[in-house]
């Protein structure tokens, strides 16, 4: 059984109020903190524990936390990425809502280490159920000394607030939320400047995922070389997975790094195998923005090693013949998926979604979804795969923020290995126009129809 670490009193009753989670250990990070350590001593920990940002870049917290500019005179600042609006990614949510002062102590533990007096938990506006939940943990917390002045009569101040945003995916992009924050329209900037030297209020700011704060206090408490000890090299530490799709136990799981896709895929304690025990299709690993991978690809890389729950071996191959583990919003597909309608789905949020700043990305998801759309509907022609490849390598790379990646990749691989059943579309229109069409009839069955024709 993996070992956990966040979720490990999930299911203790009561676990959401300060009374219960303070019985349970809570907040004993803040106390180690701030009468036994320096700030920089608890940066250092972090850094030695190998923890990862948990939105999706990856990117070593310890590393982004030392970059903050210290010698400038300047107010710091956290802000917390709650914004998760990433398509099959839902694991802050279920952190936020079940054991909300997990993040609020995560938040008081960094803000000291940073030399934040003031900080932000920035959430999707569609959540707002779960901001009142942070709303009364915050004050509980208030109440109870940790938040305000002089906090544990250390002298340490810090005041924290949450701020809802309007629903736009694209202020989970960092300096989109700082934007936001500061009351304005949610588009992402030019870096540099980064946010460690110039962010929120052009003051230095770090800005971490949800899970990735709440990792902190479990660091602080065992320190960083015993979360090292936990995962599998550069993959430190556990992982929350959002697993939906065709599987017989779908939910929020936190798993060891290093666990097989096979193991997280079949195993009773996990996923349970794919639900009604169809054929498993494809699997996009890391939520909507990740590369979607065919079956055989999908418990074994390219070159035959099994595949692992890690960022390394995910990505095994590049994008040729591997994906990210991103924000672990595992989607599971079995043979009565269409590829296509996936795809032009992914498509249509990313169009609705773009900002408009960046041209490439304004009109380019715009002609994505149109695209796909007409292949989906069976109005599709020859040339559109083509230039639907054409289109998305255009995209890519070639915007100031991530969300034109984001619209471009699974274009690129759903053709890359899916390319068969986007000819199928375009060839045999009157079948695709059942919208059941590979319910009734499985895309494996009239597999050969594609291949007989290009023959």
């Amino acid at each position: 059984m993996s070992r956990k670490i966040l979720l490990d009193k999930i299911n203790v009753p009561g676990i959401k109020t300060y009374e219960v989670y303070r019985k349970e250990g809570g907040y004993a990070s803040v106390e180690k903190a701030m009468k036994s350590m320096t700030p920089d001593e608890v940066v250092e920990e972090v850094k030695k524990s190998g923890l990862r940002g948990r939105g999706g870049a990856g990117f070593p917290a310890g590393m982004k936390w030392s970059f903050i500019d210290k010698k400038s005179g300047k107010p710091r600042h956290l802000v917390c990425n709650a914004d998760e609006s990433e398509p099959g990614t839902f694991k802050d949510r279920y952190l936020m809502e079940f054991i909300p002062h997990l993040l609020i102590e995560g938040m008081i533990t960094s803000s000291f280490a940073l030399g934040a007096n003031l900080s932000y938990i920035y959430i999707r506006g569609e959540y707002m159920w779960v901001y009142k939940i942070l709303e009364r943990a915050i004050a509980e917390a208030k109440a109870a000394g940790w938040l305000g002045k002089n906090i544990l009569g250390t002298g340490y101040d810090l005041e924290l607030y949450v701020h809802c945003g309007a629903g736009a995916y694209i202020c989970g992009e960092e300096t989109a939320l700082i934007e936001s924050l500061e009351g304005k329209r949610g588009n992402p900037r030019i870096k540099p400047p980064f946010p460690a030297v110039s962010g929120l209020w052009a003051n230095p700011t770090v800005v971490n995922n949800v899970e990735t704060i709440a990792s902190v206090p479990w660091i602080v408490n065992n320190s960083g070389d015993e979360y090292a000890t936990i995962g599998i090299g550069r993959s430190t530490g556990t992982k929350l997975i959002s697993a939906s799709g065709h599987v017989k136990n779908p939910g929020v799981y936190e798993i060891e790094l290093g666990l097989s896709v096979y193991e997280f895929m079949n195993s009773d304690e996990y996923l349970g195998g794919m639900s009604s025990d169809r054929p498993l299709k494809a699997l996009v690993p890391g939520g909507s923005s990740v590369p979607i991978l065919p079956a055989d690809l999908i418990y074994k890389t390219a070159n035959g090693e099994d595949r692992l729950m890690t960022y390394e071996s995910l990505s095994d191959g590049g994008f040729a013949t591997g994906s990210m583990l991103g924000s672990g919003g595992f989607i599971v597909y079995n043979d009565t998926s269409c590829i296509v309608r996936n795809t032009w789905n992914f498509s249509r949020f990313y169009h609705h979604e773009s900002c408009g700043q960046c041209t490439p990305c304004r009109e380019g998801t715009g002609w994505l979804e149109k695209v796909l759309w007409r292949i989906e509907n069976g109005q599709g022609r020859e040339e559109d795969i083509d230039l639907l490849w054409s289109i998305q390598s255009k995209i890519e790379g070639n915007t100031i923020c991530p969300l034109g990646d984001a619209a471009s990749w699974p274009v690129a691989a759903a053709i890359r290995h899916f390319r068969d059943e986007f000819e199928y579309h375009v060839r045999f229109p009157e079948k695709i126009k059942n919208r059941n069409h590979f319910v009734e009839e499985p895309f494996a069955q009239v597999k050969h129809l594609v291949t007989k024709q290009t023959v």
